[in-house]
């Protein structure tokens, strides 16, 4: 018989369940106290990372509803949007964070194996993935040792598995010393009838455990992912899951084989908190119970207890709920693709989860005792005590590098283009295939990823983007700007957005700042996902990311889809022609607070975010999109990090071909630093062939949007920026590329 250890009130406070949450749980079971299997269930699933109790009340703020969502937040794996003709598309967008932190290689490599299985978990075949990467001091060695981890992880992952990584982000900040955020997105297609659903439904259906066997690597993972990061945490090494994406591989087609033939009642991936979480969520959903005996389950390691092998986080394995009678169907497939297929249980009546040992009960309780009868806590919200010094310091520190009277501007945009954050991300992106398959239209480097889904005929574009420096000084104002620069990403590339999945990434939401900070943040994204008719569907929330000083930078990361109508609408952001005019959409302005300038010149690296008008924003885009599907645009280009100055440099080096530009601004020279590298929103750099400038000329007339000739490509290879004629920047374009390719002045 088997025997376990003893549950005790240390036991129950070292699996981080507080007396209260142990209280509810007694109550929640009649009175009685867990035995030592069900204590693993419950500190698992009642985690901050399965259970969301700190964030779920917050996140009913998002708007989750609109008519293009066939499959919406919280429903399932992943959203789900129709894109026409039959046609629809999942996708979503985790964080592997604290894995990471402590293994990157294997920590990003099994966050791309988790956000994949999500994806195909819905019937959808994954077409692509992008990143969003968040780092250290590029100057310290741990900061290097874990990037260059990171993204070896992915490209290992995603090159091997055969799916292409087409984009992302990455972003460098003492904030994220020690605490790297790794947040990966996963788009797949799918037609509508072949959605697929993880639900235990139809008691005396079988229930298999398909995919890799067993073992130790991961268990408690979703627990260490709930946890501060600490001295200590490199002790929790075992707790990094291992991944095969050759096993995924085979994983994904046996599993998409398999929903073809109409076998499938439901399927759930084994992710966080593995077999307990996979088995409890699908009975949920489908109001039912669940049987299983573990010792059916496919083990790698010896001695095996059932407390381990329900909490493993093993990699590649999925639970499939099947039609009875139909299980020979199933062993046919998996057999053939040289994977386990075991059943190891069955669908029941009622609501109970029975967990057995060689036919022994080892854990009995109600599924939705695991999944929906969980606390959810909400605090007191208060704004911190750092805001008005940081907006008073900001204000002065501004107002100081403004004044300056002998700044070099071309010296300073060079420096810019160097910095880790503006030089290009070739030496990341080009480690992965970003071609396989051969969808890629749109390459990385510009605003947004493009996709031409040819099986579909359905031309898609994405990003992901956020800001953590904006959200630190003030997270409602930096909310609404990360779900802004996201869609003006996608309507530069020519797309109409559509919906966001988001990764938030924050520190302990027992601490009062970053509580506030998380809700604050929400409102403002939900305020922009509202005007901009992009409901979120989807996601994931990360707590408890902290580095020796405190949290991380409060960092909402966006992951925007968007669609563009027709081939000839897809836009890049680079010059085309010398003789093309180019326009400034949007406001004039100078806010350098908050900036990359004033992080690289002034040693200032947070600061009160530029203000945003959203109404103006979304007038600025429909412009944009307007113009576009005119025919009046040659490239279109957001001016973000850098502002305006570094922007009109991307411009001249990020084609093939690079080009010269003059350009004169027509406002007042008083703070030049402000109106070169000022990073005001709502604004986009166009340039227009002259051919259709009076065309152009003649579409402005009729909206009501801030616009202004600025200048001219040229064939020169030089920039040159003027002032109200006076010269602040003339450089050779040479320069500026072995500037923002290399990093080298």
């Amino acid at each position: 018989m088997y025997k376990e250890q003893k549950v005790t009130k240390k036991l129950v406070e070292e699996h981080g369940l507080s007396s209260e949450e142990h209280q509810m749980i007694k109550n929640l079971l009649g009175g009685r106290e867990m035995n030592f299997t069900e204590l693993g269930l419950f500190s698992i699933m009642w985690s901050e990372h399965c259970s969301y109790k700190n964030s779920r009340p917050l996140l009913k703020l998002f708007p989750r509803t609109g008519k293009n969502i066939l499959v919406g937040a919280g429903e399932e794996n992943a959203g789900v949007l129709d894109i026409g003709d039959g046609w629809a598309v999942a996708f979503k967008i985790e964080s592997h964070n604290h894995p990471s932190a402590i293994e990157p290689f294997q920590g990003a490599a099994t966050g791309v194996g988790g956000i994949i299985r999500d994806i195909f978990t819905m019937g959808a075949r994954p077409i692509a993935l992008m990143d969003s990467l968040r780092f250290g001091d590029p100057s310290k060695p741990r900061s290097k040792w874990l990037a260059g981890g990171v993204v070896g992880g992915i490209a290992f992952y995603g090159n091997c598995i055969g799916i292409p990584t087409v984009g992302g982000e990455t972003f460098f900040d003492k904030s994220y010393d020690t605490n790297p955020l790794v947040n990966v997105f996963c788009l797949g297609i799918l037609r509508h009838e072949d959605i697929a659903k993880g639900r235990a439904k139809g008691p005396g259906n079988p229930v298999f455990y398909v995919g890799a066997a067993t073992g130790r690597d991961g268990i408690h993972g979703a627990t260490f992912a709930s946890e501060n990061l600490d001295e200590s945490s490199e002790d929790r090494r075992p707790s990094v899951q291992v991944g095969d994406p050759f096993m995924e591989k085979l994983l994904m087609e046996a599993c998409l084989e398999l929903l073809k033939t109409g076998a499938v009642i439901g399927i759930q991936d084994m992710g966080a908190a593995g077999l307990a979480c996979s088995c409890s969520e699908t009975a949920s959903r489908g109001n039912s119970g669940i049987d299983i005996d573990v010792t059916l389950v496919p083990q790698r390691e010896k001695g095996m207890i059932p407390y381990e092998i329900l909490c493993s986080e093993s990699q590649e394995r999925m639970l499939v709920i099947v039609k009875k009678g139909r299980e020979k169907q199933v062993n046919d497939i998996f057999e053939k693709w040289d994977l386990h297929a075991e059943k190891i249980g069955t669908v029941t009546e009622g609501d109970e989860m029975i967990v057995r040992n060689k036919g022994e009960i080892v854990a009995s309780l109600r599924a939705k005792d695991l999944t929906e009868h969980i606390p959810a806590y909400t605090r007191e919200v208060k704004e911190p005590s750092y805001i008005r010094e940081l907006t008073k310091n900001s204000r002065t520190a501004v107002e100081k590098a403004l004044l300056k009277k002998d700044v070099n501007f071309s010296h300073a945009l060079l420096k810019l283009l160097a910095s880790p954050n503006i030089t290009s991300k070739h030496d990341i992106y080009e480690q992965y295939d970003h071609m396989v398959k051969t969808n890629t239209a749109v390459l990385p480097g510009s605003d947004a990823s493009v996709l031409w889904v040819k099986e579909a005929d359905k031309i898609l574009a994405m990003t992901c983007d956020g800001n953590g420096r904006f959200c630190y000084g003030d997270p409602l104002t930096g909310g609404k700007i990360a779900v802004s620069e996201a869609a003006r990403n996608l309507t530069c590339s020519g797309a109409r957005p559509l919906a966001i999945t988001n990764c938030l990434n924050f520190g302990n939401p027992y601490n009062l700042d970053v509580y506030w900070q998380f809700k604050k943040v929400i409102e403002g994204m939900s305020e922009a996902c509202l005007k901009f008719g992009t409901p979120v569907t989807g996601g994931n929330v990360s707590f408890y990311n902290h580095n020796p000083t405190g949290a991380v930078f409060p960092t909402p990361v966006i992951g925007m889809l968007g669609i563009i109508e027709k081939l000839d609408h897809i836009t890049s952001q680079f010059f085309k022609e010398p003789g093309d005019v180019i326009v400034l959409v949007g406001p004039t302005g100078e806010e350098l607070s908050a900036s990359e300038y004033m992080n690289v010149m002034e040693n200032v690296s947070v600061g009160i975010p530029p203000a945003l008008d959203l109404e103006m924003e979304y007038n600025v885009q429909s412009f944009c999109r307007e113009a576009i599907r005119e025919g009046l645009v040659s490239s279109a280009h957001d001016i973000s990090e850098g502002g305006l100055a570094v922007a009109l440099a991307e411009c001249c080096i990020s084609g093939q071909k690079p080009a010269g530009a003059a350009v004169n601004l027509p406002y007042p020279a008083e703070h030049p630093a402000g109106a070169l590298f000022g990073e005001t929103q709502s604004r986009i750099i166009l340039s227009v062939k002259k051919d259709k400038l009076t065309e152009f000329a003649n579409f402005c007339g009729n909206h009501r949007v801030p616009h202004v000739e600025i200048g001219s490509v040229i064939s020169e290879k030089n920039i040159k920026i003027f002032i109200q004629d006076k010269t602040f920047i003339d450089l050779p374009v040479e320069a500026l590329e072995k500037a923002w390719r290399k990093g080298v002045l």
